[in-house]
């Protein structure tokens, strides 16, 4: 392992991006977003992500120079969609979360959906400018087709995440970010590249079977969290993100490590509510801090959200820890063309 700097972690993220071509906007938006992971202890979704991402966009799943658009509808109000254009998701995401924030405030409630998208990340990092703002937000993503509907066996869904933030009168916002299966696909991703088994009861192999086997688990399918009640919450986030936004399906992308895969174009939605256009600032904060301290009654409760932000703070100060092979693949993709001659 070697400890590195955030500003520099974030630097050699952006390069290995531009290397692939990326914009300089959509490689900045995704090196922030990633390396703010790796801070929250987010390892999953963090810097690991890059070279998926670069062999994405070399196979042309990703298109490098794709420019996000806000499709603004002729009807204008509370409601608008993004178009990633085939591109990486981020800088996609930053336009609709600048969009929603506009309109949340304006309005009271808004809805930002984004189409032709790819892999998001860390969910919950995407709201953080809203909370700034003073917004209480959702955020939703489907993903490639990893789960059965509950009795079935044919992956139809994907891990499908859920975020949500909540402003708080002093301090950090809560943050909820939460995948619907039992545990998000990264974790397998990540042991099968270090040959580490998994759980049991996290997967199921692709005869349907329970499996302790990280690769055996990435050619089979996720159990969801909760059973079937999981698998219904996993759907209603499936069509919110895919059928308003006219996004791929989950059972309609490619897997994201698959190399000769299709292009995603996956869906993310966004909602924010504006507490001052409701009960009013002051009694939202009032009945969110009455919750939380009745919750923290209990003192082996951990609020969500509590560890990364410590973890975050320490990594501000003092850096994070790389794994050696990961950090000399992202030196090697950030590295300019004739030095690898």
């Amino acid at each position: 392992m070697v400890n590195i700097r955030l500003p520099e972690l974030e630097r050699l993220a952006h390069e290995a991006l531009k290397r692939q071509g990326v914009t300089d906007a959509a490689a900045a938006a995704c090196a922030r977003v990633l390396v703010q992971a790796e801070a929250c202890g987010l390892e999953t979704h963090g810097v690991s992500r890059i070279p998926m991402y670069c062999d994405m966009l070399q196979a042309g799943r990703i298109d490098p120079q794709a420019v996000p658009l806000l499709v603004e509808s002729t009807l204008g109000g509370p409601a608008a969609l993004v178009d990633a254009c085939g591109g990486l998701a981020y800088d996609a995401c930053d336009l609709a979360v600048a969009a929603l924030t506009e309109r949340a405030l304006r309005d009271g409630v808004a809805f930002v959906g984004v189409r032709n998208s790819s892999h998001v990340g860390a969910l919950g990092l995407h709201l953080e400018p809203l909370a700034a703002s003073g917004l209480v937000a959702l955020a939703l993503s489907n993903s490639p087709a990893v789960m059965p509907f509950w009795g079935g066996r044919t992956p139809a869904l994907g891990t499908n995440p859920v975020a949500a933030i909540f402003p708080r009168r002093q301090g950090k916002p809560l943050l909820v970010d939460l995948s619907m299966t039992t545990v998000a696909r990264g974790h397998i991703l990540l042991a099968a590249q270090r040959n580490e088994p998994i759980p049991e009861g996290w997967a199921l192999d692709r005869h349907g079977l329970p499996t302790t086997d990280a690769h055996e688990a990435l050619q089979g399918s996720l159990l969801p969290v909760g059973g079937a009640k999981g698998a219904m919450l996993a759907l209603c986030f499936e069509l919110l993100c895919s059928a308003l936004t006219g996004a791929s399906l989950s059972f309609e992308a490619d897997a994201f490590f698959d190399p000769a895969g299709n292009a995603p174009r996956i869906g993310q939605a966004f909602i924010a509510l504006s507490p001052e256009r409701l009960a009013g600032q002051a009694v939202y904060f009032e009945r969110v801090e009455t919750m939380l301290a009745r919750i923290a009654q209990d003192p082996e409760v951990r609020l969500p959200g509590a560890r990364r932000e410590a973890l975050r703070a320490q990594a501000l100060a003092q850096g994070v820890a790389v794994r050696d092979e990961l950090l000399e693949k992202l030196h090697a993709l950030a590295r300019p063309p004739q030095a690898n001659s």
